[in-house]
Order: structure tokens, then C-alpha cells, then sequence
């Protein structure tokens, strides 16, 4: 594959940098959008560098995020840790697992077939914390980290796509919080898989590729984690993404089903 950054990279930088502005604004990393991009045959990437890149992005991305909702006072570690403990170790396993390519690929998948739904529906915010659906219980939340974190490191996202849902749905917490939570769970989950993935030897990553994207994100992230659901409403630019994630995941299912 040619590194030279031409045209078709350009296009692959402005993409990475709308994702990363939107999905920062109310938390996320846009992991599952990364992984769909990268993973298009004309990029011709190995999976481990596809999952690793994902991984890098997410780091950037919520990294900066973290300091603007600490800043904002909304970022509490006493709400995070349960899910932190249980997710921290299985994001490792995930990642760590030897896991065939074209297994990789079939799981990416249903991953970005199922994302989608989670985007498209996913409960508008609202000013207060409602009460709550469900009881909040320490071994719920370490669980729930868990399963979460498992598949964070196998297919090398961070996981707050599929916990913020969760936390909204359930309604423990309110909106700006489960952001913050969001973004410190696919933080140190992006950790953890990497981690996991660099102890089966690192991977070979072309700088003059991946920096340019790392770049992209950077400047998208720190646009959208300011900018937050206070100004903007992504909901139905994140719908339009759900649709192209949903397009991606049944073209890898069909190549490797």
C-alpha cells in the first residue's frame, strides 16, 4: 500500500476529523467508525493495524475530552470505578486473545451491524437525572463493565458506543455524566486493549499514515468536547453515520461470511 499522503488519505483525514467532532461532543471516541473506514478494502491494512489505529484515535479523542469534563465538574472516578474495574482486565483478555483474521473480521461485522441501532435510538438527553429503571448494584455495574470490556479488546473499540446507551436506558446518572464516563471508560479500555495487543508484539504502524489521522482527530476532538450538547445537536448527523456503519458492516460480513 502507497503512504504517500494523496488524495484518498485527504478524504480518509476530513472523514476522521467529522467523526471525531461529533462523537466528542457528547463523549465518545468514534472507534466503530474508524474500524469501518480502515477495514475498506482499498486501504488493504492488516487487522491488527486496523484495530490498533482505532485504538490510537480513541486515545486522542476522549483524552482531551476527559479534561473538559473535568473541568465542568462532571467527571466523577466514585461513579466510574465499578465499571472500570470489571472493564480494565477484559478489554486486556480482548485484546490479548489470538483471534484469526477472519474471525477478527466476521465480529467487526455484527459489531458495526449492531452499532448502528445504538446510535439511531439512542435516548435524547435530557436536563435532569430521571429515576432510575433498575436498581444500581455493584456486581451490575462491574459486570456490565465487563462483557462490555471483553468485546472492546477483541475488536479494538473503546466501548462507550454500547455503555452510554446502557447508563441512558437505565437512567443512573444524568447526561453530561454518563458523557464523562463514557469518554474515561473508552480511555482506559483503549488502554487495556492496547495493551493486550501489544503483548502478541506490536504491530507495524506507517507513521506518515497514522499521524496524520491522529492529527485529524485531535483537532476534531477538542472542537466537539467543547462545543458539547449544549451547542449542537449530532443526533441526526450520528444517524447518517449509523446508516454508512451499517452499509460497512454488511459489505465485511458478505466478503467474509
Amino acid at each position: 500500500m502507497t503512504m504517500d499522503f494523496d488524495g484518498f488519505n485527504l478524504i480518509l483525514f476530513i472523514s476522521f476529523f467529522l467523526i471525531a467532532l461529533i462523537y466528542s461532543s457528547v463523549g465518545f471516541g468514534g472507534g466503530s467508525s474508524y474500524l469501518a473506514l480502515l477495514a475498506l478494502p482499498a486501504f488493504a491494512l492488516a487487522f491488527p493495524v486496523i484495530r490498533s489505529s482505532a485504538l490510537f484515535c480513541n486515545l486522542i479523542v476522549v483524552g482531551g475530552g476527559l479534561l473538559v469534563f473535568y473541568r465542568e465538574g462532571k467527571l466523577s472516578l466514585r461513579e466510574c470505578w465499578p465499571y472500570l474495574a470489571g472493564s480494565v482486565p477484559m478489554a486486556y483478555v480482548g485484546g490479548f486473545w489470538p483471534i484469526r483474521e477472519d474471525t477478527f473480521f466476521v465480529l467487526l461485522g455484527f459489531t458495526l451491524v449492531f452499532v448502528p441501532f445504538l446510535l439511531w435510538f439512542q435516548p435524547q438527553p435530557n436536563a435532569d437525572k430521571e429515576v432510575a429503571r433498575y436498581p444500581e448494584t455493584l456486581p451490575l455495574k462491574i459486570l456490565i463493565g465487563g462483557l462490555i470490556g471483553l468485546l472492546s479488546g477483541l475488536v479494538g473499540i473503546g466501548g462507550g458506543i454500547f455503555l452510554s446507551p446502557v447508563l441512558h436506558i437505565l437512567r443512573w446518572s444524568e447526561p453530561r455524566r454518563i458523557s464523562a464516563l463514557a469518554s474515561l471508560f473508552i480511555f482506559v479500555n483503549s488502554l487495556g486493549g492496547l495493551a493486550g495487543q501489544f503483548k502478541n508484539g506490536i504491530p507495524e504502524l506507517h507513521v506518515d499514515f497514522l499521524a496524520p489521522l491522529l492529527l485529524a482527530v485531535l483537532i476534531g476532538g477538542q472542537i466537539g468536547s467543547r462545543l458539547g450538547a449544549r451547542r449542537f445537536n449530532p443526533m441526526y448527523i450520528k444517524r447518517i453515520t449509523a446508516v454508512l456503519i451499517l452499509v460497512a458492516g454488511l459489505n465485511i460480513l458478505k466478503d467474509h461470511l
